[in-house]
């Protein structure tokens, strides 16, 4: 397999390169081959930035041999939240149906809900999706979404003729930035990103809940040891945060689309002010929290992420591959590896199945990508003893 690495921005340092890439949240890959996995690799990854974090480690061998996916699921239409229920089958949003898949290797997906006021359109729709980490007692499946008046975020059971409770609502939504990706903490929090919905000053305005993380309690209430009293915002300063993912110490890192420079990681602490608007990338300033990691656009617009083996796996929109971006104990990182690059598109979200395989989710379909015969897919790589022929 091909690979193109580039390294880490350290606090503090910041170099300059042209890049010229004005766009809006979700960006569009531009000129696709068509076909399967044959698809060539693009040639603009290089180097952007210098690593001073004291670890020089790079993304290795993970156990995943990422040149053998297993296929689960083709012919979605714009899939965006993915999470596993118990037995192992993976429920799957699709954006502007508003319906929930239920995907499991060898079967047929087969739709299992639908919400009903879910409202479309540009990057809106139905987004993030959680299952509870106590579904076997409580069977809650959790979702955020656009309506035609805001964002809000619901839980509802399979099966049932209840409509979903709302547990948050009133959000500002948009055709674009609206975030939606929501998982659940190893707290027992779920934590949603919420985007700025085009207007980028709600991001430091903290009676806003737009260009936020939220802390959430599984009721839909304000969880004790949240940074501002009563208020269910955890961090702020962002501008579209669209991935979630903890290390194996308990530390969230979050994935954010930057405006036209600087596409970002953050290592996300309580009450931290990212620095959107005033600051794309680094800043070295002292009032804002700097990226960890940091990408020209035209790598990266970065979706989801997920955590695993010591790796922390970014889903990339425009860039059209997987980063694999390593995390050492201190929670440092290394030099990202781009996977998978213009091998399958467009990559929305990358989530680690109970087993252990690594489930991705193509994103061909949603109105900025060049979609090839069987896509949107569900891809599957299971863990493997065997290491790949590079």
């Amino acid at each position: 397999m091909r690979r193109r690495t580039v390294a880490v921005v350290a606090a503090g340092l910041a170099i300059v390169l042209a890049v010229t890439d004005a766009h809006a949240g979700d960006r569009p890959t531009g000129e696709r081959p068509t076909g399967g996995p044959d698809r060539p690799v693009p040639t603009d990854a290089r180097p952007v930035a210098l690593d001073l974090h004291g670890f020089d480690g790079r993304a290795g061998w993970s156990g995943y041999d990422l040149t053998r996916p297993h296929v689960v699921a083709t012919g979605l239409a714009a899939p965006w939240g993915l999470d596993f229920l118990p037995d192992g089958s993976a429920l799957v949003t699709q954006r502007d149906s508003g319906t929930i898949l239920c995907v499991r290797p060898g079967r047929p997906a087969r739709q299992v809900a639908r919400i009903a006021d879910v409202a479309a359109g540009g990057e809106a729709g139905l987004l993030g999706l959680a299952v509870s980490p106590r579904y076997r007692r409580d069977r809650w499946v959790y979702a955020a979404y656009t309506t035609a008046a805001d964002i809000r975020i619901v839980r509802f059971r399979l099966g049932s003729s209840r409509p979903p409770q709302v547990l948050v609502s009133g959000i500002a939504r948009s055709a674009v930035h609206d975030g939606g990706r929501i998982a659940f903490g190893p707290d027992g929090m779920l934590y949603a990103g919420i985007g700025d919905a085009g207007v980028a000053a709600r991001a430091q305005d903290l009676t806003s809940r737009n260009g936020k993380i939220l802390r959430i309690r599984p009721d839909g209430g304000v969880p004790a040891g949240n940074p501002f009293p009563g208020s269910l915002v955890y961090s702020y300063g962002h501008r579209n945060v669209q991935g979630l993912a903890w290390d194996r110490h308990g530390r969230l890192f979050a994935t954010e689309f930057g405006q036209s420079t600087w596409d970002e990681v953050n290592r996300i602490v309580p009450g931290g002010n990212y620095g959107w608007p005033h600051v794309e990338g680094v800043a070295g300033d002292p009032r804002f929290r700097d990226p960890v990691v940091v990408w020209p656009p035209a790598q990266a617009s970065p979706s989801g992420a997920a955590f695993t083996r010591g790796t922390l796996y970014v889903a990339a929109l425009r860039g059209a591959r997987l980063w694999a971006v390593p995390v050492d104990n201190a929670g440092r990182v290394g030099v990202p590896v781009a996977e998978l690059a213009g091998t399958w598109g467009r990559l929305r979200t990358v989530e680690v199945a109970p087993d252990g395989a690594l489930w991705v989710a193509t994103s061909n379909r949603d109105g900025r990508g060049t979609p090839a015969a069987g896509d949107d897919r569900i891809l599957r790589f299971p863990l493997t003893h065997r290491r790949p022929t590079i």
